[in-house]
Protein backbone atom coordinates (compact mmCIF):
# COMPACT_ATOMS: atom_id res chain seq x y z
CA UNK A 1 0.00 0.00 0.00
CA UNK A 2 3.26 2.34 -0.05
CA UNK A 3 2.87 5.46 2.02
CA UNK A 4 -0.80 4.39 3.42
CA UNK A 5 -1.78 1.87 6.29
CA UNK A 6 -4.83 0.96 7.53
CA UNK A 7 -6.20 4.03 10.37
CA UNK A 8 -5.96 2.57 14.01
CA UNK A 9 -7.52 4.59 16.87
CA UNK A 10 -3.50 5.63 18.56
CA UNK A 11 -2.60 6.70 21.96
CA UNK A 12 -1.74 10.58 22.17
CA UNK A 13 -0.66 13.22 24.37
CA UNK A 14 -2.71 16.33 25.11
CA UNK A 15 -2.08 19.42 23.10
CA UNK A 16 -4.33 22.23 24.85
CA UNK A 17 -4.65 25.70 24.93
CA UNK A 18 -6.00 27.54 27.79
CA UNK A 19 -5.20 29.90 31.14
CA UNK A 20 -3.15 29.40 34.12
CA UNK A 21 -5.42 28.39 36.58
CA UNK A 22 -7.64 25.98 34.23
CA UNK A 23 -4.11 24.69 32.35
CA UNK A 24 -2.98 23.68 36.21
CA UNK A 25 -6.46 22.12 36.63
CA UNK A 26 -6.26 19.75 33.93
CA UNK A 27 -2.84 18.69 34.41
CA UNK A 28 -3.52 17.70 37.70
CA UNK A 29 -6.33 15.50 36.30
CA UNK A 30 -3.83 14.09 33.80
CA UNK A 31 -1.50 13.17 36.81
CA UNK A 32 -2.83 13.36 39.97
CA UNK A 33 0.58 14.43 41.01
CA UNK A 34 1.39 18.19 41.38
CA UNK A 35 4.86 17.03 41.07
CA UNK A 36 4.70 15.76 38.00
CA UNK A 37 3.08 19.16 36.60
CA UNK A 38 6.05 21.60 35.72
CA UNK A 39 5.10 25.15 34.73
CA UNK A 40 7.20 27.37 32.42
CA UNK A 41 6.59 30.94 33.65
CA UNK A 42 6.95 34.27 31.41
CA UNK A 43 4.53 36.41 33.66
CA UNK A 44 6.96 37.83 36.17
CA UNK A 45 6.71 34.84 38.55
CA UNK A 46 2.75 34.76 38.59
CA UNK A 47 2.57 31.72 38.32
CA UNK A 48 3.89 31.29 42.08
CA UNK A 49 0.41 32.45 43.37
CA UNK A 50 -1.12 29.55 41.82
CA UNK A 51 0.71 27.16 44.26
CA UNK A 52 -0.07 25.32 47.29
CA UNK A 53 -3.15 27.25 48.00
CA UNK A 54 -5.92 25.82 50.05
CA UNK A 55 -8.11 28.03 49.13
CA UNK A 56 -8.12 26.44 45.32
CA UNK A 57 -6.79 23.32 45.96
CA UNK A 58 -3.29 23.46 44.55
CA UNK A 59 -0.25 21.47 45.54
CA UNK A 60 3.43 21.92 45.09
CA UNK A 61 4.56 21.99 41.10
CA UNK A 62 7.86 22.22 39.43
CA UNK A 63 8.66 25.75 38.38
CA UNK A 64 10.96 27.88 36.30
CA UNK A 65 10.38 31.53 35.48
CA UNK A 66 11.40 32.24 32.07
CA UNK A 67 12.79 35.95 31.59
CA UNK A 68 14.05 37.56 28.77
CA UNK A 69 14.99 37.29 26.33
CA UNK A 70 12.00 35.14 24.94
CA UNK A 71 13.95 33.42 22.21
CA UNK A 72 12.30 30.15 20.39
CA UNK A 73 15.84 28.44 21.59
CA UNK A 74 15.10 29.39 25.38
CA UNK A 75 11.64 28.53 25.07
CA UNK A 76 12.46 24.77 23.39
CA UNK A 77 15.41 24.23 26.26
CA UNK A 78 12.91 24.96 29.02
CA UNK A 79 10.68 22.64 27.47
CA UNK A 80 12.80 20.10 26.89
CA UNK A 81 13.82 20.62 30.67
CA UNK A 82 10.60 20.03 31.93
CA UNK A 83 9.67 17.51 29.91
CA UNK A 84 12.61 15.23 31.27
CA UNK A 85 11.65 16.56 35.01
CA UNK A 86 7.81 14.95 34.66
CA UNK A 87 8.66 12.30 32.74
CA UNK A 88 6.40 10.84 29.93
CA UNK A 89 3.31 10.71 31.86
CA UNK A 90 3.09 14.49 33.16
CA UNK A 91 2.56 17.70 32.08
CA UNK A 92 4.34 20.64 30.97
CA UNK A 93 2.52 24.41 30.97
CA UNK A 94 4.40 26.73 29.11
CA UNK A 95 2.56 29.93 30.60
CA UNK A 96 2.57 32.58 28.61
CA UNK A 97 3.33 31.37 24.78
CA UNK A 98 2.63 34.61 23.76
CA UNK A 99 6.08 36.32 24.51
CA UNK A 100 7.72 33.60 22.40
CA UNK A 101 5.51 35.69 19.49
CA UNK A 102 6.27 39.46 20.30
CA UNK A 103 8.05 40.14 23.64
CA UNK A 104 11.80 40.92 23.89
CA UNK A 105 13.59 38.29 21.87
CA UNK A 106 10.21 36.91 20.30
CA UNK A 107 10.38 35.73 16.73
CA UNK A 108 8.73 39.24 15.75
CA UNK A 109 12.08 40.84 17.33
CA UNK A 110 13.97 38.24 15.37
CA UNK A 111 12.41 39.09 12.09
CA UNK A 112 13.67 42.52 12.43
CA UNK A 113 16.91 42.07 13.21
CA UNK A 114 17.20 39.80 10.38
CA UNK A 115 14.96 42.55 8.08
CA UNK A 116 18.38 44.68 8.96
CA UNK A 117 20.59 42.48 7.08
CA UNK A 118 22.28 43.44 3.83
CA UNK A 119 19.80 42.06 0.85
CA UNK A 120 17.07 41.71 3.37
CA UNK A 121 13.92 43.25 4.09
CA UNK A 122 10.85 43.17 5.85
CA UNK A 123 9.19 40.54 3.58
CA UNK A 124 12.31 38.44 2.94
CA UNK A 125 13.17 38.04 6.52
CA UNK A 126 9.14 36.37 6.88
CA UNK A 127 11.08 33.44 5.42
CA UNK A 128 13.26 32.89 8.11
CA UNK A 129 11.30 33.61 10.82
CA UNK A 130 8.81 31.77 9.84
CA UNK A 131 11.78 29.00 10.18
CA UNK A 132 12.08 29.61 13.74
CA UNK A 133 8.36 30.23 14.74
CA UNK A 134 7.52 26.40 12.90
CA UNK A 135 10.23 24.68 14.45
CA UNK A 136 9.04 26.07 18.18
CA UNK A 137 5.72 25.09 17.30
CA UNK A 138 6.68 21.77 16.38
CA UNK A 139 8.82 21.26 19.04
CA UNK A 140 6.00 21.76 21.22
CA UNK A 141 3.82 19.37 19.93
CA UNK A 142 6.29 16.53 19.30
CA UNK A 143 7.25 16.55 23.37
CA UNK A 144 7.02 13.31 24.32
CA UNK A 145 4.41 14.19 27.55
CA UNK A 146 1.14 16.24 27.66
CA UNK A 147 1.46 20.00 27.02
CA UNK A 148 -0.46 22.98 28.00
CA UNK A 149 0.05 26.41 26.65
CA UNK A 150 -1.50 29.35 27.35
CA UNK A 151 -1.71 32.65 25.44
CA UNK A 152 -2.79 36.53 25.84
CA UNK A 153 -5.70 37.48 24.27
CA UNK A 154 -5.69 41.21 22.28
CA UNK A 155 -8.52 43.13 24.01
CA UNK A 156 -10.71 45.56 22.59
CA UNK A 157 -14.20 47.05 23.70
CA UNK A 158 -17.64 47.01 22.38
CA UNK A 159 -20.50 48.69 23.24
CA UNK A 160 -23.22 46.47 24.62
CA UNK A 161 -26.88 47.06 26.44
CA UNK A 162 -27.00 46.05 30.06
CA UNK A 163 -29.93 45.12 32.18
CA UNK A 164 -31.15 48.92 32.90
CA UNK A 165 -31.34 49.51 28.57
CA UNK A 166 -28.11 51.50 28.94
CA UNK A 167 -25.44 51.45 26.28
CA UNK A 168 -22.17 50.30 28.11
CA UNK A 169 -18.55 49.49 27.54
CA UNK A 170 -17.83 45.76 27.40
CA UNK A 171 -14.07 44.11 27.85
CA UNK A 172 -14.21 41.44 24.51
CA UNK A 173 -11.47 38.92 23.62
CA UNK A 174 -10.16 38.74 20.45
CA UNK A 175 -7.79 36.41 18.71
CA UNK A 176 -4.54 35.36 21.47
CA UNK A 177 -1.19 37.27 20.91
CA UNK A 178 0.55 34.73 18.92
CA UNK A 179 0.74 34.05 15.28
CA UNK A 180 -2.45 33.72 13.17
CA UNK A 181 -3.75 30.44 13.50
CA UNK A 182 -1.62 29.01 16.12
CA UNK A 183 -3.97 28.36 18.40
CA UNK A 184 -5.39 25.36 15.70
CA UNK A 185 -2.38 23.66 16.14
CA UNK A 186 -3.83 22.23 19.39
CA UNK A 187 -5.96 18.72 19.68
CA UNK A 188 -8.29 21.65 22.13
CA UNK A 189 -8.48 25.21 22.63
CA UNK A 190 -10.56 26.50 25.60
CA UNK A 191 -11.94 30.26 25.87
CA UNK A 192 -11.89 31.11 29.43
CA UNK A 193 -14.19 34.12 30.13
CA UNK A 194 -14.02 36.26 33.45
CA UNK A 195 -17.01 34.86 35.12
CA UNK A 196 -14.33 31.78 35.17
CA UNK A 197 -17.12 29.64 32.12
CA UNK A 198 -14.93 27.90 29.62
CA UNK A 199 -15.97 27.10 25.61
CA UNK A 200 -14.25 25.17 23.25
CA UNK A 201 -13.35 26.76 19.62
CA UNK A 202 -11.28 24.06 18.73
CA UNK A 203 -12.20 20.43 19.73
CA UNK A 204 -10.47 17.29 18.65
CA UNK A 205 -11.91 14.51 21.36
CA UNK A 206 -15.15 14.83 22.91
CA UNK A 207 -15.33 17.95 24.01
CA UNK A 208 -17.34 19.26 21.28
CA UNK A 209 -20.13 21.98 22.43
CA UNK A 210 -19.29 21.85 26.20
CA UNK A 211 -19.07 25.04 27.97
CA UNK A 212 -18.50 25.07 32.05
CA UNK A 213 -15.59 25.49 34.61
CA UNK A 214 -12.77 23.71 34.00
CA UNK A 215 -11.65 20.65 37.08
CA UNK A 216 -9.62 18.63 37.29
CA UNK A 217 -12.12 16.19 36.15
CA UNK A 218 -12.57 17.27 32.79
CA UNK A 219 -8.24 16.48 33.00
CA UNK A 220 -9.02 13.15 34.10
CA UNK A 221 -11.73 12.66 31.08
CA UNK A 222 -9.54 13.75 28.63
CA UNK A 223 -6.21 11.43 29.67
CA UNK A 224 -8.86 8.28 29.49
CA UNK A 225 -9.97 9.64 26.11
CA UNK A 226 -6.01 10.51 24.95
CA UNK A 227 -4.87 7.08 26.56
CA UNK A 228 -6.71 4.78 24.11
CA UNK A 229 -5.27 3.18 21.43
CA UNK A 230 -2.00 1.50 19.87
CA UNK A 231 1.43 3.01 20.75
CA UNK A 232 3.08 5.23 17.81
CA UNK A 233 6.39 4.34 16.81
CA UNK A 234 9.01 7.30 18.77
CA UNK A 235 12.63 7.27 17.43
CA UNK A 236 15.11 6.20 19.58
CA UNK A 237 17.76 9.02 19.81
CA UNK A 238 15.08 12.19 19.35
CA UNK A 239 12.27 10.78 20.87
CA UNK A 240 9.68 12.23 18.29
CA UNK A 241 7.11 10.18 17.08
CA UNK A 242 8.46 8.36 13.20
CA UNK A 243 6.20 10.07 10.39
CA UNK A 244 6.81 8.59 6.91
CA UNK A 245 8.68 10.16 4.22
CA UNK A 246 8.45 10.80 0.71
CA UNK A 247 8.63 6.93 -0.35
CA UNK A 248 8.78 5.22 2.61
CA UNK A 249 6.16 4.30 4.95
CA UNK A 250 6.63 4.17 8.80
CA UNK A 251 6.59 0.48 9.15
CA UNK A 252 9.54 1.13 6.23
CA UNK A 253 11.57 3.93 7.76
CA UNK A 254 11.19 1.59 11.52
CA UNK A 255 12.47 -1.32 9.68
CA UNK A 256 15.60 -0.33 7.81
CA UNK A 257 16.49 1.59 10.54
CA UNK A 258 16.58 -1.53 13.24
CA UNK A 259 18.12 -3.36 10.29
CA UNK A 260 20.96 -0.81 9.62
CA UNK A 261 21.80 0.77 13.06
CA UNK A 262 19.96 -1.69 15.62
CA UNK A 263 17.14 0.93 16.61
CA UNK A 264 14.25 2.84 15.20
CA UNK A 265 14.88 5.72 14.05
CA UNK A 266 13.30 8.46 12.32
CA UNK A 267 14.29 9.88 9.19
CA UNK A 268 16.38 13.19 10.48
CA UNK A 269 18.29 11.03 13.20
CA UNK A 270 18.71 8.07 9.83
CA UNK A 271 20.47 10.93 8.02
CA UNK A 272 22.49 12.42 11.10
CA UNK A 273 23.74 8.84 11.72
CA UNK A 274 24.92 8.24 8.32
CA UNK A 275 26.53 11.55 8.31
CA UNK A 276 28.70 10.95 11.16
CA UNK A 277 29.36 7.49 10.09
CA UNK A 278 30.53 9.24 6.75
CA UNK A 279 32.86 11.51 8.59
CA UNK A 280 34.58 9.06 11.16
CA UNK A 281 34.98 6.97 7.90
CA UNK A 282 36.86 9.99 6.18
CA UNK A 283 38.34 11.12 9.42
CA UNK A 284 40.00 7.21 9.45
CA UNK A 285 41.31 7.31 5.96
CA UNK A 286 43.15 10.62 6.78
CA UNK A 287 44.85 9.52 9.23
CA UNK A 288 45.66 6.40 7.12
CA UNK A 289 47.01 8.12 4.54
CA UNK A 290 49.37 10.21 6.85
Amino acid sequence: MGLFEIATRAKSKARIAGKTLSALYLAYGFTGDWGRIALIDTEHERGRFYAGRDDLKTGAFLYASLTPPYSAERYINYVNEASKAVGEDGVVIIDSFSHAWDNEGGVLDYKSEIAKRQGKNDYTAWADAGKVQNNLVNTILSTPCHTIITMRAKMAYAMELNDKGKTVPVKIGLAPVQRENTEYEFDVCFQIAQNHIAGISKDTTFLDGWSGVITPEIGSQLNEFLSKGINLPRCTDCNRIITAGKTKSVQQIVDGSVKVYGRQLCIDCTRRVMNEEKAAEENAAKTVSK
